[in-house]
């Protein structure tokens, strides 16, 4: 069993890769930069095709080069980063070999960012426990019954209050006033952990 805390947990501080700053009106430019290219390429498909004596619908014309240009797009956020694109800061240290894949996203890194935003939350706005926190936990309590000993606390409520004990069960059943201290809910984990 580990002896790492929920509060060890919750508090690791990874850095956050920077993100480019957002130009003013990004998304503005972005859609007038689209509208351009597209025109500037339908003109010259329209001035090509007449040139040969061909003439096509400027409708299809048009939806063609942003059918082509959208793919384009798509592919290119589709794109893993290249290998020497690594920032200094997110190099590895120390005794690694460099290996590591620093673009890869990390399971348990998720997972604990999924616990770790709703509490955030839940600290300023308590109501947010009840209504994602506690529904989170009661899952987990089911999952582990059912996991464990093969029931839950719908499809057999005596025997999964048994399991899991008053304080688990009262603590699921009514929901707290107030969230949880650190303390109190790492020994509502704990409990979990123990089913």
């Amino acid at each position: 069993m580990s002896k790492t805390s929920i509060d060890d947990l919750l508090s690791f501080e990874e850095e956050r890769p920077v993100q480019p700053e957002q130009r003013r009106g990004g998304r503005l430019r972005s859609v007038a930069s689209l509208v351009g290219v597209t025109a500037a390429a339908t003109a010259v498909l329209v001035a090509g095709l007449r040139a040969v004596g061909l003439r096509m619908s400027l409708l299809v014309l048009v939806a063609a080069v942003l059918t082509l240009l959208l793919v384009r797009r798509i592919v290119a956020l589709l794109d893993p980063p290249a290998k020497g694109a690594q920032s200094s800061s997110s190099r590895p240290r120390g005794e690694e070999d460099g290996t590591y894949n620093w673009d890869a996203r990390d399971a348990l890194r998720i997972a604990i960012n999924g616990w770790e935003t709703p509490l955030e939350w839940a600290k300023t706005r308590p109501g947010r426990f009840t209504e994602v926190i506690l529904p989170r936990l009661a899952e987990l309590a089911d999952e582990r019954l059912r996991l464990k000993h093969g029931v839950t606390r719908e499809s057999d409520p005596g025997r999964a209050r048994a399991l899991l004990g008053e304080k688990l069960w009262a603590f699921l059943a009514a929901p707290p006033r107030r969230p949880p201290s650190p303390r109190e809910l790492a020994a509502i984990v704990a409990e979990l952990e123990k089913i």
